[in-house]
């Protein structure tokens, strides 16, 4: 958990720093960092998608997922949740940035292989340097994150806190049921929702993100499945 803390630790500095900046800019200059915020997450997505060697899997799971997501309405759900946060913690913070701030964040930090695998690494072995490595990018992104949206971004160290925390004590007990094909597709699909962090950003969509949540239960459901198949994909 060490490493999980260092992390959570990271994030929120990096969101003090940003929040300085995000009170002296303007509108004009935070929409500059919206745009570059943007563009790194397309470029981060779309990299961490390109891992796939399932794209049939992630059609299903993106289109199940979705579905599973919009009737259960998760976004839904993460934003009440970071209108709660910013009711007892930011009374002055403004609603919207707040709780896009806190679900945009906690989705960006907790969808790639990096938490995924360093937290693993972490849990069963010991070994941290993943997820320090992974703690230095996630407070330089929170840096720009905050500048542009707000102090809810800080609030994501919950999420990481409680997601990666989590599978890190878990590590010993899932080790066995994960390989590097699990691995590859989970961190494709959330890659596919980080380009959806990066379109909303830019302003070109307004798209349910965090919907698409479940789609990583689905992808996991796939591929445990897929030795049942009576063929072979890939």
């Amino acid at each position: 958990m060490i490493a999980t803390l260092v992390n959570c630790v990271a994030v929120i500095i990096g969101s003090l720093i940003g929040l300085i900046l995000h009170m002296k800019i303007n509108e004009s200059f935070k929409r500059v960092v919206y745009v570059g915020a943007g563009m790194i997450s397309l470029i981060l997505g779309i990299k961490m998608g390109l891992v796939t060697t399932r794209i049939v899997f992630m059609a299903l799971a993106l289109i199940v997922g979705g579905m599973l997501g919009e009737w259960w309405n998760v976004e839904g759900g993460i934003l009440r949740f970071g209108e709660f946060l910013k009711r007892r913690f930011a009374k002055k913070e403004s609603g919207k940035d707040f709780a896009g701030g806190f679900l945009n964040a906690s989705v960006l930090f907790c969808v790639g292989a990096m938490t995924l695998v360093g937290a693993f690494k972490a849990g069963a072995e010991g070994n941290y340097d993943l997820i320090l490595t992974k703690s230095v990018m996630d407070g330089f992104m929170a840096i720009m994150l905050t500048a542009a949206m707000g102090i809810g971004v800080a609030f994501s160290a919950i999420t990481i806190l409680v997601y990666q925390g989590g599978i890190t004590l878990l590590a010993g007990v899932l080790q066995p049921l994960v390989n590097e094909l699990l691995l590859g597709e989970l961190t494709a699909v959330g890659g596919v929702l980080v380009i959806m962090i990066g379109f909303n950003l830019l302003g070109l969509s307004k798209l349910k993100t965090a919907n698409y949540i479940p789609a990583l239960l689905v992808t996991i459901g796939l591929i445990t499945l897929e030795p049942l198949l009576p063929f072979t994909l890939g």
